[in-house]
C-alpha cells in the first residue's frame, strides 16, 4: 500500500527560509473586519427602518380598507368610500415613499463617509509602508557602500 508523504516539515523549513512580517496582513484583516462591521450596521439599520415603514404603511392601508368594506345605507356611499380610499392610498404612498427615500439618502451618506474614511486610512497606511520601505532601502544602501 502506498504511503502519502507528509510535506509539513518540508513546508515549514521552506517558509522559514523566507521570513515575513505578517503584521501588515494582520492589520489589513483587522481593518477589513472593522469596515465590514460598520457597513453591516448601516445595512441592518436601513433594513430595520424600511421594515418599520412597511409595517406602518400596511397597518394604515388595512385601516383604510376596513372603512371601504363597512356596510353603507346608501349605494352612493360605496362609490364615495372607494374614492376616499384611493385618495388616502395615494397620500399614504407619497408619504411612505418619501420616508423610504430618506432612509436611502441616509444609507448613501453613511456609506460615502465610511468609504472616504477607509480610503484615507488606506492612503495613510500605504504612505507609511512606502516610507518604511524607503528608509530600509536607504539603510541597506548605506551599509553596502561602507
Amino acid at each position: 500500500m502506498a504511503k502519502t508523504q507528509d510535506f509539513t516539515k518540508t513546508m515549514q523549513d521552506f517558509m522559514g527560509k523566507f521570513p515575513m512580517d505578517t503584521s501588515a496582513f494582520e492589520t489589513a484583516f483587522k481593518n477589513n473586519a472593522d469596515f465590514a462591521e460598520k457597513m453591516s450596521k448601516v445595512a441592518l439599520s436601513a433594513a430595520e427602518k424600511s421594515a418599520e415603514i412597511s409595517n406602518k404603511w400596511t397597518t394604515q392601508a388595512l385601516t383604510k380598507a376596513g372603512d371601504v368594506s363597512a356596510a353603507k345605507a346608501d349605494p352612493a356611499d360605496y362609490g364615495k368610500s372607494v374614492t376616499d380610499f384611493a385618495s388616502a392610498s395615494a397620500e399614504l404612498a407619497s408619504e411612505n415613499m418619501a420616508a423610504f427615500a430618506e432612509v436611502a439618502k441616509k444609507v448613501q451618506m453613511e456609506t460615502v463617509e465610511l468609504m472616504m474614511a477607509a480610503g484615507k486610512e488606506a492612503g495613510e497606511g500605504a504612505s507609511a509602508a512606502v516610507k518604511k520601505a524607503t528608509d530600509e532601502v536607504a539603510k541597506a544602501a548605506k551599509a553596502a557602500s561602507k
